[in-house]
């Protein structure tokens, strides 16, 4: 295995395999949509697209998913006669063009290229800002504080025993699949990372999805299934939410985390269990087996030595907010049009964040910071930007917003910002300027203007 990660679009089941050989990781994408959605969240090192996509669609991809990243392209033609010539694909921004099968050999020089390229500058800047080390760099998990130094102790700690299972437990939104991509990172890294959400499917169907069913095993077995436990080989199955498994199917998981061995639906023979398991889950599991709903001895057979992602609301993680809002407008591919337009967030707008909760979490603030951008029309995302209650009925009512703004104007909203900033920072015009993200210049046209007290002893705003 040579790269970190591969994403291969299209249908063709050969190049799918022939990524595998190359890569401890690699996604399969049907369309350009998908691909951007596994791009934007992986970071692949290389992008492999079948015969089945033309040069515009190749361009109109790289348009998109390019802004923030760079990205190697490969495009495997057919078999057959090619429609398009590979100096069209090149010109559309492949690096790459193979004349299938043919050509696969040729793929292991491209991928030792890719090997040898020096690290973009911005990449190794972004890992010394986002990120406190290498592994959290190579899962995206940004953030230096407390809280998630002492997570990436315990990732490691885990990943480097011969701990199987392991628990992430952590509220929603906080990153425990990351965590979890971690610990297989550092034990599996050659090996494949299957995750399933225990949430999304019935009971039936995610007994099937796990263990697989043989043929004839129920009405709709046609064909023999290979379950992900059976799929993940020596690597890792990651069971997220795993306390939404009904009672029935828990039992069923016991036996493979004590046996290591489990039958497929239908099945009589007994197949070996080889990868690690890793399970995730929002709710306290203790919680969980004093209501009922979650097995006693499931529990302690998990709670060997849990991995706690802690919420962003936690003081010990307060410290990362503003890092992890500055990691995802840099790296957002919301509106590639403003890419390189937003480039900071001003402090009021950061001060905002601070002072939020963040039920949701991490997943929370990147929703809110991705709103930002697509509202914000200036170089900085400011506080007017920031609209954290996408839901609050009130908030885009206009009859509310009328009653609210009667007798109001933006005038009077800007002369009492600018107030405020030039108390808070005991009318040190400079701090103040830089505390509403504009120039001192600017400020003081904008005092002028609003016939703001020129000296702290005249700090009330004369009405106008």
């Amino acid at each position: 295995m040579d790269l970190r990660s591969i994403v291969t679009v299209g249908k063709e089941t050969d190049v799918h395999q022939l990524a595998r050989q190359f890569s401890q990781e690699v996604f399969a994408a049907d369309d350009l949509i998908e691909a951007l959605d596994i791009t934007h969240r992986n970071s692949p090192d290389l992008i492999i697209f079948d015969h089945r996509f033309t040069p515009d669609c190749i361009k109109k991809f790289l348009s998109v998913a390019s802004k923030n990243c760079e990205i190697h392209i490969v495009i495997i033609g057919s078999d057959e006669n090619d429609s398009h010539f590979p100096e069209k694909f090149i010109e559309a921004g492949a690096n790459h063009y193979l004349r299938g099968k043919e050509d696969y050999h040729k793929l292991a020089k491209i991928i030792n290229n890719i090997k040898k390229t020096p690290e973009n500058s911005d990449l190794k800047a972004d890992m010394g800002y986002f990120f406190a080390n290498k592994l959290a760099a190579s899962v995206s998990m940004v953030g230096k504080s407390k809280a998630t130094l002492h997570t990436l102790k315990m990732i490691k700690l885990v990943a480097e025993s011969q701990c199987n299972p392991v628990l992430i437990v952590g509220d929603t939104g906080t990153g425990k699949e990351s965590a979890a991509r971690a610990v297989h990172n550092l034990r599996h890294p050659n090996e494949p990372f299957v995750a399933i959400n225990c949430a999304a499917l019935t009971a039936n169907l995610l007994e099937s999805e796990l263990f697989g069913h043989a043929k004839g095993s129920f009405t709709s077995a046609n064909s023999e299934k290979t379950g992900l436990i059976e799929l993940a080989g020596k690597g890792t199955v990651f069971l997220d939410e795993i306390s939404e498994i009904p009672m029935d199917l828990q039992a069923k998981l016991l036996r493979v985390l004590q046996e290591k061995t489990f039958r497929k639906v239908g099945g009589t023979k007994e197949i070996g269990c080889k990868a690690t398991i890793i399970a995730s889950s929002n709710r306290s599991l203790k919680n969980e087996v004093q209501a009922g709903r979650f097995r006693a001895d499931l529990y302690y057979r998990l709670d060997i030595c849990p991995v706690t992602v802690r919420p962003l609301s936690s003081p010990e993680r307060k410290d990362d907010i503003e890092l992890l809002a500055e990691f995802f407008l840099k790296k957002s591919t919301i509106c590639p049009e403003k890419a390189d337009k937003i480039t900071s967030i001003t402090k009021l707008a950061v001060e905002a964040l601070l002072n939020h909760d963040w039920p949701g979490n991490v997943r929370e603030l990147q929703n809110v910071i991705e709103r930002a951008i697509l509202l914000e029309s200036t170089e900085k995302v400011g506080l007017s930007s920031i609209v954290i209650d996408s839901e609050n009925p009130n908030q885009f009512s206009d009859n509310t917003r009328a009653d609210k703004i009667k007798g109001f104007s933006l005038a009077k909203a800007e002369c009492e910002l600018i107030a405020l900033a030039l108390k808070e920072t005991s009318w040190q015009k400079t701090k103040a300027a830089n505390l509403l993200g504009i120039s001192r210049a600017t400020l003081y046209a904008k005092v002028k203007q609003h016939n703001i007290a020129s000296s702290p002893s005249e700090a009330e705003l004369i009405s106008t």
